[in-house]
């Protein structure tokens, strides 16, 4: 296999790393350089900032939903309006907020860590992100259209849909903007991942984020086109007289909850399996030594992303499924504790004997581990069809599903932006501002979402505006907590986001973790506008560049 070296390093030469790229064609400036962005990087910025402003659209809608919930009686919305911010709350945060984040993180991660100059397919990678401005606008309008916005649940199960008014049809179409971005972006990932690499760089050397966003990529273009099906047919029965999911025309609302949610349990791995690869990142860096099992983790990653596939119906266990189906999803959903317990287990040999230090990214990641568990621990609960029987739509599974989702997915964001936003920005954060948004946040989450086992265990339904007196306490709890947690992503923004991207605080060293490995640290920090030139020359690790 023929090895190109990059160009020379050295005070003769100048900056390597293609910076002679930058002087000799200069920098798009202006919002020309945003708008026809084919850089990974400005794409990928554009991706997390997105996401970001969806995270705090999301966020004041769940505010909204606690203010109301915060005791009985209806204090601030009517059951319909509450209704409808719970299923945009729904919709903002799965494909807004948590999916675009991911793909922000893949943007700007997979090139400098493959040793790739940048995307396979930089003019789709603008087109991907664009897709989603109308997409947002279409959802957050929705309320603001006759009849408000979509009050379905952000499953938008049937019959409910096939009664909405003009929003429902604006939610669909958002929803096949972001299904069409997420399919780009994805197909951009893999043919990136699979060709780019940089001579020497073998998919078993590849970076563990590389494989989990790989095998995500797959997830996004199986299913993704299964939940456009689904929501077109709602679209058709709505206007043009079909009845797939009608019943008084001959359909069946069930067949919607099949079809929805085998896309739907993927798309639960679709927002964790990146994270996982964020966390294998940071823990052997903090712990400064090798990341302990890797080709288990990469076989884990696959196993899970294979059985999401034959365990849909754990979420319909009360729809009348005859005995021996409720069994046979209940021992897949089980099975896939194995995979998700070998990275637990890996995660935690990492940092047995290391030499740990708790820098923030440390500390998110730890974090992660521990109440991620905990949804993990919920959910195999969940998995057993007698319990679930009792515990379906209560405030037990909203609990599950935000230790899973917020305490799994958004802290390995968190963790993430404090890992690599120094390599980003080329500014340190403020670890004081780190530490002091790690530990309200981890406090202010579990007193959130905590007591919400206790109120499904206790009988209180999901997504009702009122509620008996005797859950208030508990539901007076969950919303003092939720008011603190969004005021730490707030305080995260103005205290460490808007620092670091101004250029204030100390310089970051190209490799500002002691323990951190992989080509990405082998650039100057901030990294410039073309990380590679030319592929680069990998040690036998291909985790260092030969000089």
């Amino acid at each position: 296999m023929s090895v190109v070296l990059e160009p020379p390093v050295g005070p003769a030469h100048g900056p390597a790393h293609g910076a002679q790229h930058e002087h000799a064609h200069g920098v798009p400036q202006g919002w020309r350089r945003w708008l026809y962005a084919t850089n990974h990087k400005d794409i990928g910025t554009m991706y997390l900032l997105f996401s970001f402003a969806m995270l705090i659209t999301g966020g004041v809608l769940a505010l909204a939903i606690r203010s109301e919930l915060f005791q009985p009686g209806l204090q601030f919305f009517n059951p319909e309006l509450f209704n409808q911010l719970t299923t945009m709350h729904g919709l903002i945060m799965v494909f807004g907020a948590i999916m675009p984040a991911f793909v922000g993180f893949a943007n700007w991660l997979i090139p400098m860590q493959i040793g790739a100059s940048d995307m396979a397919f930089a003019r789709m990678n603008n087109l991907s992100f664009w897709l989603l401005i109308p997409a947002a606008l279409l959802l957050v309008g929705s309320f603001f259209m006759p009849g408000g916005a979509p009050a379905t649940g952000w499953t938008l199960y049937a019959p409910l849909t096939l009664q909405m008014g003009p929003s429902m049809d604006a939610a669909i179409f958002a929803i096949h903007l972001m299904g069409a971005s997420s399919i780009m972006g994805s197909i951009n990932i893999v043919v990136t991942v699979l060709n780019l690499r940089a001579p020497g760089m073998t998919l078993m050397k590849m970076p563990l984020f590389c494989w989990t966003w790989l095998i995500t990529a797959y997830l996004l273009i199986a299913v993704m086109p299964v939940l456009a099906g689904a929501v077109t047919m709602t679209l058709t029965d709505r206007h043009f007289g079909t009845s797939f999911f009608n019943p008084a025309g001959g359909g069946d609302p069930v067949m919607y909850q099949h079809i929805f949610w085998f896309f739907g349990h993927p798309e639960v791995y679709i927002m964790i399996l990146p994270a996982f690869g964020i966390i294998s990142h940071i823990l052997p860096a903090f712990a400064r030594k090798k990341l302990f099992g890797y080709t288990s983790m990469v076989y884990a990653t696959a196993s899970i992303a294979i059985l999401s596939f034959i365990v849909w119906a754990h979420h319909m266990y009360t729809t009348g499924m005859p005995v021996t189906g409720q069994l046979f999803f209940m021992y897949a959903t089980m099975l896939i504790a194995v995979p998700t317990g070998v990275k637990i287990f890996n995660w935690t040999a990492t940092m047995w004997k290391g030499s740990m230090s708790f820098e923030t990214p440390m500390l998110w990641a730890i974090g992660f581990l521990f109440v991620f568990t905990i949804g993990g621990f919920t959910g195999l609960i969940l998995s057993m069809a007698p319990i679930d029987i009792q515990l379906q739509d209560t405030y037990y599974v909203v609990a599950h599903f935000h230790y899973v989702l917020v305490a799994g997915s958004l802290y390995a964001i968190f963790a993430g932006v404090y890992f690599w936003g120094p390599k980003w920005t080329g500014r340190m954060y403020s670890e004081f501002h780190g530490k002091v948004h790690f530990w309200l946040s981890l406090v202010f989450f579990n007193v959130a979402f905590f007591p919400m086992h206790f109120l499904g265990l206790a009988g209180m339904p999901r997504r009702y505006a009122d509620y008996p007196v005797q859950f208030a306490d508990f539901n007076a709890l969950s919303t003092i907590g939720a008011f603190g947690f969004g005021i730490m992503q707030v305080y995260f923004f103005v205290f460490v986001v808007l620092p670091m991207m101004r250029g204030k605080g100390e310089p970051a060293a190209a490799r500002p973790w002691d323990g951190a490995e992989g080509l990405e640290w082998e650039i100057p920090s901030p990294a410039p506008w073309h990380s590679f030139e030319t592929p680069p020359r990998l040690d036998a690790s291909a985790t260092r560049i030969l000089r």
